[in-house]
C-alpha cells in the first residue's frame, strides 16, 4: 500500500482511508473489527471516524462507531500502527442529541466532544481531528452554490484555532484538518494560522468522485498550493458507481435502498453518467468500482481515498483498487463523460 505523506506533518498515511460510518447502523461490531484487521493487513494504517457516526446520525446509534473502534484497538493492542482520525459536529439543528442541539466550534463544545471522543476510541490522543463541517453558514452537503444570507451569530475561526492550539500543546490532538469546506474557508484558516501563530490546517475532507469533481474548480489548486491536501469522502457516490442501482435496482440492504437522505447520488442525471462510466470500464475489462476509486486515488492533490464497504467482500474489493493504474486511455473516456455530464451529484 503506497503511502502519503500528510500535509506539511511527518506522518505518513496510507492511499486508502478505512472509513467507518457504517459501523452500529449497517454492520454490527464484529464486522466493524473484522474489517479493521482486514484493512491493516492490506497496507491501511489510516482510520477515519467521527464523534456522530453511525450515519443517518440518530440518538439511539450516535457515537457506536467511535465505541466499536476503540474496542478494537483494546483488543488489538495496535494503536501504533495506525494514524486515527475523528471529527467534531460543528453547528445543526438536525442533531438534537448532540449537546442537546448547541453543537458549535466554541471552547466547550470542542474540549467535551473531544474528551468524548478519546474515551470512547479508548486512547490518550488523537492524529488528526477535524471539523466536521463550518460553523458559518456556506455551501456543503449537496449544494455546490454559495448564497449570501444573513449570518446568525458564529464562533470566530481565530477562536476556534485557539481553542485547537490549546488542544496540541497538552498533547491530544496532533494534527488538524477541515471537513467539507470551501476554498474561502480553507484559505482564511490557513491564514490566520500564520498570521496568528496556530495549528496549520493538514488536510480537507471533502466529496469527491467521478460524479462529484467540484473539488477541482476551487480546492484543488489550494490543496497542492498550501500541502493540504484531500481526503475524498464518498468516491463512490454511495455506491453508484458500482453499477449496483442502475436501471431502477434497489439491492436489498444497500444504502440508498435503505436512506432516502442518499437519493442525491441518484437522480437521472447521474444516473446517465454512471451508466456511461459502468460502460466504460466494463469495455476495458476493469469492475466498475475499483475503476471509480483508482481514478480517485491518482489525483495529485489526493492524500487518502476514504473507502466503505458493508461486506468483507466490497472492502477486498475496495482495497484491490490501490494496485490498479488507469491506462490513458481509460482516463480520456472519463474525461469525454465528465465533460458530457459534469458534477451531476454534488
Amino acid at each position: 500500500m503506497k503511502k502519503r505523506t500528510l500535509g506539511r506533518t511527518d506522518l505518513e498515511v496510507s492511499a486508502i482511508c478505512l472509513g467507518t460510518m457504517t459501523w452500529g447502523q449497517q454492520n454490527t461490531e464484529a464486522e466493524a473489527h473484522a474489517q479493521l484487521d482486514m484493512a491493516l493487513a492490506a497496507g491501511v494504517n489510516f482510520i477515519d471516524t467521527a464523534e456522530m457516526y453511525p450515519v443517518p446520525p440518530v440518538a439511539e446509534t450516535c457515537t457506536l462507531t467511535e465505541q466499536y473502534i476503540g474496542n478494537w484497538l483494546h483488543k488489538r493492542g495496535r494503536r501504533d500502527d495506525i494514524v486515527l482520525a475523528s471529527k467534531v459536529a460543528s453547528r445543526a439543528d438536525w442533531l438534537p442529541h448532540i449537546r442537546d442541539g448547541h453543537a458549535c466550534l466554541d471552547r466547550a463544545n470542542i474540549e467535551q466532544a473531544l474528551h468524548g471522543s478519546l474515551k470512547r476510541l479508548r486512547t490518550d490522543y488523537l492524529d488528526l481531528y477535524q471539523l466536521h463541517w463550518p460553523d458559518r453558514a456556506t455551501n456543503y452537503f449537496g449544494a455546490l452554490g454559495f448564497e449570501a444570507a444573513e449570518e446568525t451569530a458564529t464562533v470566530p475561526i481565530e477562536d476556534t484555532l485557539r481553542v485547537l492550539a490549546d488542544l496540541v500543546a497538552a498533547g491530544k490532538i496532533r494534527h488538524v484538518g477541515l471537513s467539507n469546506e470551501t476554498p474561502w474557508g480553507v484559505m482564511e484558516f490557513l491564514r490566520l494560522a500564520r498570521l496568528c501563530d496556530l495549528p496549520r490546517m493538514v488536510s480537507v475532507q471533502n466529496p469527491y468522485s467521478l460524479l462529484n469533481r467540484s473539488f477541482e474548480i476551487g480546492l484543488a489548486e489550494v490543496a497542492h498550493q498550501e500541502d493540504c491536501g484531500l481526503l475524498a469522502y464518498s468516491p463512490l457516490g454511495c455506491g453508484v458507481l458500482s453499477g449496483k442501482y442502475l436501471h431502477g435496482a434497489q439491492p436489498a440492504g444497500a444504502r440508498i435502498t435503505l436512506f432516502e437522505r442518499f437519493s442525491r447520488y441518484s437522480n437521472p442525471q447521474a444516473d446517465t453518467a454512471t451508466e456511461a462510466y459502468v460502460a466504460l470500464a466494463r469495455e476495458h475489462g476493469l469492475d466498475p468500482a475499483q475503476m471509480a476509486l483508482a481514478f480517485v486515488t491518482s489525483r495529485p492533490f489526493l492524500t487518502s481515498n476514504i473507502i466503505g464497504a458493508t461486506t468483507q467482500q466490497q472492502l477486498q474489493n475496495n482495497l484491490d483498487s490501490a494496485n490498479l493504474e488507469l491506462s490513458n486511455e481509460v482516463l480520456a473516456g472519463i474525461e469525454t463523460i465528465h465533460v458530457q455530464q459534469p458534477n451531476p451529484a454534488p
